[in-house]
């Protein structure tokens, strides 16, 4: 009886290790995706400060189009090591950033035989979303000043292009977080 009560202990241990492990590789993907949907988020940001003085290229920027965006998945990657986990795929689409990830560190021994070599898998998903739009410029050349941005945070932002502190930081204009 004694030997029972051991063997389901052990057993038990073995899927506590299995899903720590498992929840540590959770807890990659998320840091990694969020960090490129962040890192996204930013360079967005930038690229609406550069064309600050075009507002008709406002629009695009705000629903993530953008011309010369780099690839945020090195910033995944970044964050997954500092999880002891390696990016196995990353994906950007737009808004959308899909990342998975492998454990550096396997399940390691226990009862059940071969988990010393089984590394767990998680994969997750970051969504950006715009928070500000803007009416398209008018017609006039004449008029020269910026049109207003309408954000859903209730926070409206008439951009001073001489004035940097007047503009929106990266999180005023996207909101970032994880999706299903």
């Amino acid at each position: 009886m004694v030997a029972g009560l051991l063997f389901l202990a052990l057993a038990y241990l073995a899927v506590g290790q299995a899903a720590a492990n498992r929840n540590g590789a959770q807890t990659a993907a998320d840091a990694a995706a969020l960090a490129a949907a962040q890192d996204t988020r930013r360079q967005l940001a930038d690229r609406w400060t550069e064309v600050l003085r075009d507002p008709a290229k406002w629009p695009d920027i705000l629903h993530g189009i953008a011309q010369g965006l780099v690839s945020s998945c090195p910033r995944a990657a970044d964050l997954a090591a500092r999880n002891d986990a390696s990016i196995t795929a990353c994906d950007e689409g737009g808004l959308d950033v899909r990342v998975g990830v492998r454990t550096d560190k396997s399940v390691g021994d226990s009862i059940v035989p071969g988990t010393e070599n089984v590394h767990s898998k998680a994969e997750a998903r970051a969504v950006i979303d715009p928070l500000c739009d803007v009416e398209p410029p008018g017609e006039d050349p004449a008029d020269d000043a910026l049109p207003e941005l309408t954000c859903k945070n209730d926070q409206n932002w008439t951009p001073d292009p001489d004035d940097p502190t007047s503009l929106p930081e990266p999180q005023d204009l996207f909101r970032v977080h994880l999706a299903d």
